[in-house]
């Protein structure tokens, strides 16, 4: 059976962190962007509105300070090995993130397929954000469709891999979903649940589920 395996990226294959925490770390702003978070996780913050007061705060950002923070962001364990196994089995894998673009991107290197994230302009910054550009929880549902359009799937061949509250919809999407270190939002929904650090073993519960 083909399936393709559908990876969300802050929190879920980055334990604990999100890119951009990792990014405000390395120009110094972890302050300000911890606020933004809470205002969206809490306080309904739309992700548009979460990119523009991101985008000021990241005026001075580098294609180097880019690499810092992807290098040494806290990734789970094993996600090469995951990805090159999926490929061994003539399965895709995919990530599909509301993080920026110029940092989902470099998920390819590791094996990705396809990855997906919120359209930014390329570092070092010379225009705005544009916010429709932006994806949101609803966007990871429509860019699953295409990729199974692109792949010759149906969403009843997907698999969802996630942890938060933006990762609801593409969960009642899709058969088969794996809350990765989840809160209140997915754990309860998902039909999976894995809690620790290792890409592996999560994946091995759906290589063991019926």
């Amino acid at each position: 059976m083909t399936r393709l395996h559908l990876f969300d990226l802050d929190g879920t294959l980055m334990r604990g962190s999100a890119a951009a925490v990792e990014i405000s770390r390395q120009l110094g702003v972890s302050a300000e962007i911890a606020e933004l978070e809470r205002d969206f996780l809490l306080r309904g913050l739309a992700p548009d509105e979460f990119a523009v007061r991101a985008r000021e705060l990241w005026g001075q950002l580098t294609e180097a300070q880019v690499e810092a923070a992807f290098e040494g962001a806290p990734w789970l364990a094993g996600i090469e090995e995951v990805w090159a196994d999926i490929r061994s089995r003539g399965e895709y894998c995919a990530v599909i993130s509301l993080s920026p673009d110029f940092f989902v991107e470099r998920l390819l290197a590791w094996g990705a397929h396809a990855a997906h994230g919120s359209r930014w302009p390329a570092v070092p910054f010379l225009e705005p954000v544009e916010r429709a550009g932006i994806l949101n929880a609803a966007a990871k549902v429509k860019i699953t469709d295409r990729l199974c359009k692109n792949f010759g799937l149906l969403r009843s061949d997907c698999v969802a891999y996630g942890d938060s509250m933006s990762d609801a919809e593409i969960f009642a999407a899709v058969p088969l979903s794996v809350a990765v270190n989840a809160d209140h939002h997915v754990s309860e929904i998902a039909a999976l649940a894995y809690q620790g650090g290792d890409l592996r073993e999560a994946y091995e519960l759906v290589r063991s589920s019926p």
